[in-house]
């Protein structure tokens, strides 16, 4: 099973072959190396009036200035390397020139060369984010204590970087390197007719975040493959891939770093890390594992400055809080589409505090829907007999008794990617006709660090774990495999309205024990009423629909902290509002044909006044809505059964009071740090909003302050690069 990638963007340098530029003799090669290795810029921010003045930043760095950051020399070959990664999107996306993508190019490289000198320096000055302190002498220790100038160079970065965060880098790099081959092997493979899969866009949607590695995730033991290796790590091979497709995969690798003069001759290829094209990769990796050090000691110093109590009262946080509750209820208490718009696209990072009316909530909907045939006989349908109106309201009713539903979940299994596994512990253990299958093993507890001799980290912690999603709800049926394993037919169960009533209240008190909480079962309002399916009449003594009487079944949880739904705890893991939220969600996986609802916030917006929603499910979702979150109502529409349950409502909250409060204490850092308790949220959107702004104008100064001005270009060097 090949995981979703979420690791940060690797800059390799490009792979080319010098016929792109240039005849490919030998003559031309060794010239070619030869021009390639001038100099087309300088960067030094010694020379800046930050070392020299005497009020200057760093003046108590002055006379130790060639050592902290030195004459950064950028060559021709990388900036060769950065237009053949991204010149042609500069040139045919953005309208620019060569000259201009070349200009904006090493002015990008210059700009870089800058950032990481002035980290350097600020980091010796201040510290990082973790309150470690770096010195000169420990650095001019840390260079003279290797011989050659390229290894300087790479002791006068690792002096910054921690062993878990130089690990990171190479690791990154060994990915991207794997990447760029895997590329080259893919055009390779024939997949055979035994590898056949369901295409991925007929794949039902995933759960967000399921089988995603973490991006700050390295493995020590991870290998660059050639072809040769067997010890790869956490590496995965391309599905289909042989060794032989490896290794000539891995050669035109190879072929285009010795045409790009990028591996020299006499260098063994077969052993990649030992060459100068990978020394020189890995301390471009060093260079951006110190940037990003220094924007995080940026965004620790700008998120203190965040959560700082004024004045012994509020941070300024809470206070921003406060002041975003004043304005909404300001605004929105007399603007219906102000407050509409808003809350239609909450998020973590948009909130909305006061309603226009408390009516209006959040629901999701699990359709289980009518058959194709049944589709057609209930548009057959002329009118139920007698009804003057001409509503197919009974004749329906007869259909939804024979609707069936099955799991949904069978490409998880035909997929790409195989995100079955089977279990010892799930709900539906013991069924007849289920097997254990359970989905995104991987994705279900956070994962720990890996650690090796001396408590050394092997490999970091590598899945995140899918949110709102329980994952202890196995598919449905009976899983036929063939000899080799895979897949060869499905025997799902098919259960009917009252078999997925069951199947919801159950899997839901199973979840209050997994989680050990007292009680999450549902407290039935509206049994079924006994003449459902042989009803005549849905009119009201007004001779207008009844839509009361299409109310299946309604009902509400009974259950929470104190007996009393907490909007703050939607989204934390264990509480009972999330347990809840998140076994209907998994459901929701399972047996939902309104895949549009799949992956969404909090469900649909519920609005207590007309809506364009069809007449039975609007009604029965402002019910759902009236009677608060944790509730459920069961209605039919001309799609087939909604199982509607209210995620959230203004219903639970005091009139004039805000829907959420806000406790700094429950932050990240603070003392009663509650992750992804609304607090944590809040203060993780201020933080974006507030402090990145901060970091980027930061960085904005650090440039503006001294690409410019403590660089020098050398035109002439690269002039015949700007009329290609």
């Amino acid at each position: 099973m090949n995981s979703k990638k979420k690791t940060a963007a690797i800059a390799v340098a490009a792979v080319f072959a010098c016929g792109a530029l240039a005849g490919c003799d030998s003559l031309t090669v060794r010239n070619l190396a030869v021009d390639y290795a001038r100099t087309v810029a300088t960067v030094n921010i010694g020379t800046s009036a930050a070392f020299q003045d005497a009020d200057g930043e760093f003046a108590a760095y002055k006379d130790v200035a060639d050592l902290l950051v030195g004459t950064s020399e950028i060559t021709k070959r990388e900036l060769v390397m950065s237009f053949l990664s991204s010149g042609s999107t500069l040139v045919q996306s953005y309208g620019l020139s060569v000259e201009q993508a070349f200009d904006y190019l090493l002015d990008s490289l210059i700009q870089r060369a800058s950032l990481v000198q002035y980290a350097k320096a600020y980091l010796v000055k201040n510290g990082d984010a973790d309150g470690k302190t770096y010195t000169t002498d420990g650095l001019k220790a840390a260079v003279d204590a290797v011989d050659t100038d390229a290894k300087k160079e790479a002791a006068g970065l690792e002096y910054f970087l921690t062993a878990p965060e130089r690990d990171k880098a190479k690791y990154d790099l060994r990915v991207a390197i794997n990447d760029a081959i895997d590329s080259q092997e893919q055009t390779l493979i024939k997949l055979s007719d035994a590898h056949d899969h369901t295409a991925d866009s007929d794949v039902r949607t995933t759960p967000t975040g399921a089988d995603t590695v973490s991006e700050d995730f390295y493995d020590t033991d991870y290998r660059i493959y050639t072809g040769r290796e067997t010890n790869l790590g956490t590496y995965e091979k391309l599905e289909g891939s042989t060794v032989a497709t490896r290794k000539e995969a891995y050669n035109r690798f190879v072929e285009g770093l010795f045409s790009g003069d990028q591996l020299k001759k006499g260098e063994n290829s077969a052993d990649l890390e030992n060459t100068d094209y990978f020394a020189n990769q890995l301390i471009a990796q060093y260079e951006s594992a110190i940037i990003n050090k220094l924007e995080e000691k940026f965004r620790h110093d700008a998120t203190v400055e965040l959560s700082a109590v004024t004045s012994g009262e509020q941070s300024w946080a809470a206070k921003l809080f406060q002041e975003a509750v004043d304005n909404q209820k300001a605004e929105f208490s007399s603007d219906k589409s102000a407050f509409e718009d808003a809350f239609n696209s909450i998020s973590d990072t948009s909130y909305v505090f006061a309603p226009y009316d408390r009516g209006y909530g959040y629901v999701l909907n699990i359709l289980l829907p009518f058959s194709t045939l049944q589709t057609e006989e209930l548009g057959s349908f002329t009118g139920d007999l007698g009804d003057a109106k001409g509503g197919k309201y009974a004749a329906r009713a007869r259909l939804l008794e024979k609707v069936k539903a099955t799991d949904q979940r069978e490409t998880w299994f035909t997929g790409h990617n195989d995100y079955s596994y089977k279990a010892d512990e799930y709900y539906g253990k013991g069924a007849e006709g289920r097997d254990n299958y359970l989905f995104f093993e991987n994705s279900l507890e956070k994962s720990d660090d890996v650690l090796g001799e001396g408590d050394t980290v092997v490999r970091s912690a590598q899945y995140e774990k899918i949110k709102n999603y329980l994952g202890m709800y196995s598919y449905n049926g009976k899983v036929i495999r063939d000899e080799d394993g895979d897949v060869e037919k499905f025997e799902p169960n098919y259960i009917g309205i009252d078999g997925f009533l069951d199947e919801m209240k159950g899997y839901m008190q199973y979840a209050s024990a997994q989680k050990e909480i007292n009680g999450l079962t549902f407290d039935v309002t509206q049994a079924v009423p006994a003449d459902y399916f042989t009803r005549e009449n849905f009119y009201n003594s007004d001779g207008e629909v009844d839509y009361d009487a299409f109310i299946y079944e309604s009902g509400k949880l009974g259950y929470f902290e104190g007996n009393k739904y907490n909007p703050d705890n939607i989204f934390v893991e264990g509480k009972p509002e999330n347990v809840a939220f998140s076994v209907m969600n998994e459901l929701s996986f399972a047996y939902n044909t309104d895949t549009a609802g799949l992956n969404s916030y909090l469900g649909y917006m519920i609005s207590p006044y007309q809506t364009s929603y069809m007449k039975e499910f609007e009604h029965a979702a402002q019910v759902a809505v009236q009677n608060g979150a944790g509730s459920y109502v069961v209605v039919p529409t001309d799609y087939g059964w909604h199982i509607i349950y209210c995620t959230f409502s203004f219903m639970d909250v005091e009139e004039g009071a805000s829907a959420f409060t806000f406790d700094q204490s429950q932050a990240e850092g603070g003392e009663n740090e509650l992750e992804n308790s609304f607090s944590w949220n809040f203060f993780e959107q201020l933080k974006s909003a507030n402090v990145d702004a901060k970091v980027s104008s930061l960085r904005s100064d650090v440039l503006a302050t001294y690409a410019e001005d403590c660089s020098e270009k050398f035109e002439y060097v690269y002039r015949d690069l700007l009329s290609l």
